[in-house]
């Protein structure tokens, strides 16, 4: 198959959260199975600044955005250790800024206009390219019109007609919606603005274009998929995912274990794998508390979190219990991260009254993101909602076990411990429910019991999620399936 991947970012030219790590890992893992990929994204100024040849192609565009003409050309790279083609879209009144959809904390006013001229440009390099395309893969709101400017505007275009869409959703929470007037700059029929189609409350919704027009839809893990058909993660849209449920599904975001292997992490004080865990993780545990200030005590339970602290992620559960903890045990724990001032706030001052206990660090850096994950017995997840999530699977790998709240991909991927789990030699971690400090509280409690009083079965824990494969190997074979039967399908309703 060749499947053609459009994004709106994807690592290492462009990134600001999970869907860039998928962008730039999935094709690499499709072509290993023998897949011809080509990835497509905006040339923005971060990915020139990649320190990647990029070369100018013949391919060029003007498309009318509004009142106005607007020139465009294609600029072709490749995927660092890999043969994917990658095309970035040039328009620097478009892309080259500093950042990639908002300057500060204000969006690009101009945002529908940027991710139309994108779409477009997508769909007119088809035609350019020297292999058919069978697949075209989009991915959240940036690239929902693919779907619907395939089905509307490119209909019976020979060399279109057999393409499949598959439109992935990696958060429901951000869906690209602009006041109805940009309707148009996509140059779609304004018979397309209404409440079955491109129209949500009065306003052009993007996602819900993709959604509508999709040949099939999936997400990020196969819960996630579950819930956002329901009022509390569907955002508005779970009429119209539970109208598409027969072809709605979730395939798990894979985990790069060239970078997140503990046997070759070379930011660590000592490599380990399943077998010598126990030996070397304590090196690795002791390193960190030297690294953080932390009372260098092998015993006390350490717990770490990297991520941003927003209430999405559950910061707010961890601070109230680490203010009610910190009074009374030997707990050590070890943040990483930034987000809401109020949390920080509080996280620091828990810091500067009880250093040796508490450690928390404002920024991001990856070293030390690898160092917590080794040097840590536990990692916290207990997040309100989680589409797939990376931190858990990262914990796994590292022998770190991990406290989640049951929701989205921390369900699909992390097996809470009980007896019948145990006998079963599936127990990873643990996990709660209800979204709530008691809920959060009696997990962590059953973690910290569990370590101190059950060595053996601390170590079960361990083995099982060191030895399962969450790799992007076994995602991109989950995904080729996906494409052979969307395909299959296409051509199935086409020759009928």
């Amino acid at each position: 198959m060749h499947i053609l991947l459009a994004t709106s970012e994807a690592v290492p030219f462009a990134k600001t959260g999970g869907l860039a790590d998928v962008a730039g890992a999935l094709p690499i893992a499709l072509a290993k199975l023998g897949h011809k990929v080509t990835l497509m994204l905006p040339a923005y100024r971060t990915a020139r600044k990649a320190n990647l040849p990029l070369q100018p192609t013949e391919v060029v565009f003007s498309f009318t955005m509004g009142a106005r003409n607007v020139n465009g050309r294609l600029l072709e790279t490749r995927l660092p250790g890999s043969d994917v083609t990658v095309y970035l879209v040039e328009q620097d009144d478009y892309y080259d800024r500093d950042g990639l959809y908002r300057s500060g904390n204000e969006d690009f006013k101009d945002n529908c206009e940027r991710f139309v001229f994108f779409n477009r440009a997508v769909l007119e390099t088809i035609r350019h390219l020297d292999t058919p395309v069978d697949v075209l893969h989009a991915n959240d709101w940036q690239t929902g019109l693919l779907p619907a400017y395939l089905k509307i505007d490119y209909r019976g275009v020979p060399g279109y007609e057999q393409i499949a869409t598959l439109l992935t959703i990696h958060n429901m929470a951000y869906q690209g919606q602009f006041w109805h007037w940009d309707m148009l700059l996509t140059g779609l029929d304004w018979k397309y603005f209404n409440w079955q189609q491109l129209e949500f409350f009065g306003k052009l919704n993007l996602l819900k274009a993709g959604l509508v027009f999709a040949d099939a839809i999936n997400t990020v893990s196969p819960r996630y998929a579950e819930e956002i058909q329901g009022s509390e993660h569907g955002c508005g849209l779970e009429g119209v995912l539970q109208q598409r449920r027969a072809i709605l599904s979730g395939i798990i975001n894979g985990v790069d274990y060239s970078v997140w292997n503990p046997a070759t992490d070379a930011h660590l004080a000592k490599n380990y794998n399943a077998d010598s865990v126990a030996e070397a993780k304590p090196l690795c545990k002791a390193a960190l508390q030297r690294t953080l200030g932390l009372r260098e005590e092998p015993r006390a339970p350490l717990v770490g979190l990297v991520g941003r602290l927003v209430e999405q992620k559950g910061i707010d559960l961890v601070t109230r219990v680490m203010q009610e903890w910190v009074h009374r045990t030997e707990i050590q724990w070890a943040i990483l991260g930034t987000g809401e001032p109020k949390y920080e706030q509080q996280l620091v001052a828990l810091a500067e009254r009880f250093p040796q206990l508490v450690a928390v660090k404002l920024d991001f850096s990856d070293p030390l993101a690898h160092q917590i994950e080794a040097g840590a017995d536990i990692f916290l997840m207990p997040s309100r909602f989680e589409p797939c999530g990376l931190n858990q699977l990262y914990s796994l790998k590292y022998g770190t076990v991990p406290v989640v709240r049951s929701t989205g991909g921390l369900v699909d991927t992390v097996t809470d411990t009980n007896e019948q789990s145990l006998t079963a030699k599936t127990a990873t971690g643990f996990a709660f429910h209800d979204y709530s400090t008691l809920g959060l509280s009696e997990a962590l409690r059953r973690a910290i019991d569990t370590y101190e009083t059950r060595p053996d079965v601390w170590r079960q824990l361990q083995d099982t999620g060191m030895r399962q494969d969450w790799s992007w190997d076994a995602s991109a074979r989950k995904y080729a399936e996906l494409y052979e039967r969307i395909l299959a399908r296409t051509r199935q309703t086409v020759r009928s």
